[in-house]
């Protein structure tokens, strides 16, 4: 593993030539400051919000690439005073989905830094995220020598139709898709990369095939050194050590989860736009399988649906969990 973790790196070394810098302000970076790395592309939208919620939370300095953007997020991204952004026309898809981009920005600019590398639809939720900042999370992960810290992608949906109710720039996408699965989840464990590997909600209806739903086990935040490497998007790691979430003797370790707002009314646009570009996994298969079912209008939401409170529901729900952390 430790052959392949330099071929990735080598490889994103390589991938840096695709990248033309917009604005770069790493120049303001603190020593302490808390990162965030974001690829998007046409996700204008969202992006007041996101910014909002990271900058509430503690990230004092964002990176985002933008892969060919048409409806003016480029912009946007390079008029903010705490974004460095860089931009491309280069394949998605070739560039590991994105993973080769931010692992050269990463390598360069997050050495040494705690480091959130998210989409513009993920949001973070962690204990006690309600009256504690991210900077209290990662204190206390360095006080406990932990590097990583993972979280599950939790998707989110409205009750109804998902183009039932549309949505507004500046809004907290989570006021529309309140809902979630509170359980109908499979795990199992990668004894490749020793993480573990979670399908969910997706597959009840989208995937009849359930191995084909998406992945939904996350690392994303991780104190970042110069030799780590992300090997698909953030499911999992190099060195492997980085995706352990159970401690040795069995105890779950703190994590947090990733509420997932993919499914609002822009999402049938954007997924006729993917499946267009054809840039994502496995002939973007995931894309595919959205496209035929959106014909039929599915919902999400079924009568086992749980409307999201807070953390501590997901705690009491086994979704995350506060490890040792008190």
């Amino acid at each position: 593993m430790r052959v392949q973790r330099k071929r990735w790196r080598v490889r994103a070394l390589r991938k840096r030539r695709e990248l033309k810098r917009v604005a770069n302000r790493t120049g303001q970076i603190r020593p302490d400051d808390l990162l965030l790395f974001c690829t998007q592309r046409n996700e204008g939208i969202r992006l007041p919000y996101f910014l909002d919620y990271y900058r509430e939370m503690g990230i004092g300095h964002f990176f985002f690439v933008d892969n060919d953007s048409t409806d003016g997020s480029l912009d946007y991204l390079a008029d903010q005073p705490d974004v460095s952004v860089w931009s491309t026309t280069a394949s998605y898809k070739r560039a590991r989905f994105g993973v080769d981009w931010l692992n050269w920005l990463a390598r360069k600019y997050a050495h040494g830094h705690w480091a959130l590398t998210v989409d513009p639809d993920e949001f973070l939720v962690y204990p006690f995220c309600d009256t504690r900042p991210l900077r209290a999370l990662t204190d206390w992960l360095d006080a406990s020598s932990i590097k990583s810290f993972s979280a599950m992608l939790l998707d989110m949906y409205p009750k109804g139709r998902l183009d039932e109710q549309p949505y507004q720039a500046g809004q907290n996408p989570i006021e529309i898709a309140t809902w979630f699965d509170s359980g109908n989840y499979t795990i199992s464990r990668n004894h490749l990369f020793t993480n573990l590997w979670i399908q969910g909600p997706r597959a009840r209806v989208f995937f009849p095939d359930a191995a084909k739903a998406p992945a939904l086990n996350k690392v994303p935040l991780v104190k970042w050194d110069k030799r780590y490497t992300y090997v698909s998007s953030t499911h999992m790691l190099l060195p492997r050590g980085l995706n352990q979430v159970y401690d040795e003797w069995g105890g779950e370790k703190a994590s947090g989860v990733l509420l997932h707002a993919k499914f609002i009314d822009t999402f049938g646009a954007k997924a006729a736009e993917e499946l267009e570009r054809s840039q994502h996994y496995a002939g973007s298969v995931e894309y595919k399988a959205y496209a035929d079912r959106l014909k039929h209008d599915p919902q999400l939401w079924c009568k086992w649906s749980e409307r999201y409170i807070n953390w501590r529901q997901l705690e009491i729900l086994g979704l995350m969990s506060k490890g040792n952390w008190a």
